[in-house]
């Protein structure tokens, strides 16, 4: 079998020429990242996990009308997608105050907002993703303000989607970050949730111990990132059977 095109390689994930015009196939890796890839390891099982989570979150989003790039899951490490054009931006949905939103407002963790807050960052790893104003995102021709209005309409979308599911198995979504694409059908354009949705992407807490069940456990040295995965998809009833346990990460020099 011939091997496949790469297309592109990020921190956790690669993307490989699909088998049709128009796909993708997304690979996730085991590695893991955090303050921009300055802190790296090799977490074994994170991409199995993060694949049938994904799965699990997009074939929802699905169901209740939102459109992704998802098409279907292909084995225990790869997807098949829908290819789009990513807009250069990551869309950032907090229900409560933590990360750099803490950090700047200088507001303790977990603190209620008042209503769902969207943000935009640039996506750019050597500028740190920087926030950007609205704005910016039309002057310099990243989308529209109609994109903007219908960006916003879908995170919000994704966000009560998302949170409803997990106050169901007992854990708090305090934000999440997604990304969106362009797809064409003929000379129609409409806006997708793409990239991934996965604890990679969100905030994760327990409702009752205020656990964190995502990847702030790598971040903050918690203790075990398989472990926090494995807990959300047994919860949701996703846990794949064949995944593997490493007591530690193994770090990358």
């Amino acid at each position: 079998m011939a091997r496949r095109k790469k297309i592109y390689e990020g921190k956790a994930k690669i993307l490989y020429e699909g088998p049709e015009p128009g796909t993708l196939v997304q690979y996730f890796k085991d590695d893991a990242t955090a303050n921009n890839a300055e802190k790296r390891a090799v977490v074994e099982g994170k991409g199995v996990l993060n694949n049938r989570l994904c799965e699990f979150f997009m074939n929802g989003l699905t169901q209740i009308g939102v459109p992704t790039h998802f098409i279907r899951r292909l084995n225990m490490r790869e997807q098949l997608i829908r290819q789009v054009e990513i807009i250069p931006l990551e869309v950032i949905v907090r229900n409560s105050a933590a990360g750099s939103m803490a950090k700047r407002l200088g507001m303790e963790e977990g603190a209620s907002l008042p209503r769902p807050i969207v943000e935009f960052s640039y996506k750019d790893d050597a500028l740190g993703d920087p926030l950007v104003p609205e704005e910016y995102i039309i002057a310099f021709g990243w989308a529209t303000q109609q994109d903007l209005d219908d960006i916003v309409s879908l995170a919000l979308r994704v966000n009560d989607f998302m949170s409803g599911v997990m106050f169901g198995v007992g854990i708090k979504l305090v934000d999440f970050k997604i990304e969106i694409g362009r797809v064409w059908d003929n000379e129609f354009m409409r806006l997708v949730v793409a990239d991934e949705i996965s604890p990679d992407s969100c905030r994760l807490w327990d409702m009752e111990t205020g656990q964190k069940l995502d990847k702030d456990v790598f971040r903050r040295d918690l203790g075990s990132l398989t472990d926090a995965y494995t807990e959300v998809a047994k919860r949701l009833g996703v846990m794949p059977s064949n995944v593997t346990h490493r007591p530690k990460p193994t770090l990358i020099n």
